[in-house]
């Protein structure tokens, strides 16, 4: 944890300079669109999307609207190949979850650009409730241990017997289950840092980095065998992209 807050903020620092060292003479916009895609800690290769309004207060200050979507996944996740078919599934996990997070928050400009040059800082600060969305996690098994021609689809649960790991042909099919669903509720918070790259003035690309808590008020259960947990803090990065006038 340590190490990565530690990478941050150089990669950070690198960043302040250098845009510190571009012509201060800015050019002025009211608002913005941009919709992202995320990485981070708490997600797959994928996280999910970002969708964020801002509009502006003053000169340097804009109130912003969000929402992300996205999959939190438990630390200890683990793909393996069913020894059957070759297809993978996600050993002793039980549930996924689907987070729902809308956000209100304020973006700061920091250091502002010169049209078609340089780079533009916000610091970045949000919070807001969150909906999560605990779908069953479906898993594809024989039925009498023989015959691919008497298979069954079911809610995986590591601590079922005809759920070996033998057994498996592979997850279900894509949102199974979805409609036997549990509603959890909560809150989210992030800070971060937001760098906007693009060269044409209506237009708006480039990343943001930072970390972001997303809790719960009971603890969510994804894995049975494992520790589970209510909050879950994560470093995320997105690529956006998105307009403004």
């Amino acid at each position: 944890m340590a190490k990565k807050l530690q990478i941050i903020g150089v990669f950070l620092l690198a960043f302040a300079f250098s845009a510190m060292g571009q012509t201060q003479d800015s050019y002025e916009y009211n608002s913005e669109f941009t919709w992202g895609i995320n990485k981070n800690s708490s997600g797959g290769l994928i996280g999910g999307f970002v969708f964020k309004k801002a509009k502006r207060i003053n000169e340097r200050i804009f109130k912003t609207y969000g929402l992300e979507i996205m999959n939190v996944k438990n630390p200890q996740e683990v793909r393996v190949q069913s020894g059957i078919t070759g297809n993978s599934f996600i050993a002793g996990k039980r549930n996924y979850l689907y987070a729902l997070r809308f956000q209100y928050g304020r973006d700061v400009i920091l250091f502002t650009k010169a049209p078609q040059q340089g780079v533009e800082i916000k610091a970045v600060l949000a919070v807001g409730p969150s909906i999560g969305i605990v779908a069953p996690y479906y898993i594809e098994r024989l039925v009498d241990g023989q015959t691919f021609n008497n298979t069954k689809s079911e809610q995986y649960d590591p601590n079922n017997p005809n759920h070996q790991n033998s057994r498996i042909l592979g997850t279900g099919y894509l949102f199974q289950g979805l409609g036997d669903s549990k509603i959890q509720f909560g809150g989210n918070i992030k800070a971060g840092i937001n760098f906007e790259l693009g060269v044409v003035k209506s237009q708006v690309t480039g990343f943001e980095v930072g970390v972001l808590v997303d809790a719960y008020f009971s603890e969510v259960v994804l894995m049975p065998k494992a520790e589970n947990r209510a909050v879950f803090p994560t470093f995320y990065f997105t690529l956006f992209y998105g307009s403004r006038k």
